[in-house]
């Protein structure tokens, strides 16, 4: 005759049902975001280069790169936003220059 203790040792554990395990995440989901983020720290640094120079090229690459980091979800939402922000602070400032000096870049001095 069996023991109540012998029972419960020989029982296979069952899966309770209240956890899961962890799946790994879906492989090409992260390789997109991470190509995501990849693009909000370029258009970042496009932006912040262009309003130094090539505003009429960098502008808008920093703003092309930002809009799409922003659509396939990247977790730098900060850094795309930033991207966004310069590359048309790049836009306006060669509008700025090209009015009042009528050129199209930076020059100091007179």
């Amino acid at each position: 005759m069996t023991t109540l203790s012998e029972a419960i040792r020989t029982t296979p554990a069952k899966p309770t049902g209240t956890t899961k395990p962890t799946q790994p995440a879906d492989p090409a989901t992260s390789r997109l975001r991470r190509h995501a983020d990849g693009m909000a720290v370029a258009s970042f640094i496009l932006g912040l280069l262009g309003t130094l120079v090539l505003n009429l090229l960098l502008g808008p690459c920093a703003l092309v790169l930002g809009t799409l980091a922003l659509t396939r979800g990247t977790t730098r939402r900060g850094r795309a936003l930033l991207g966004l922000t310069l590359g048309a602070t790049d836009l306006l400032l060669l509008a700025l220059l090209a009015t009042t000096d009528g050129t199209v870049s930076w020059h100091l001095g007179g």
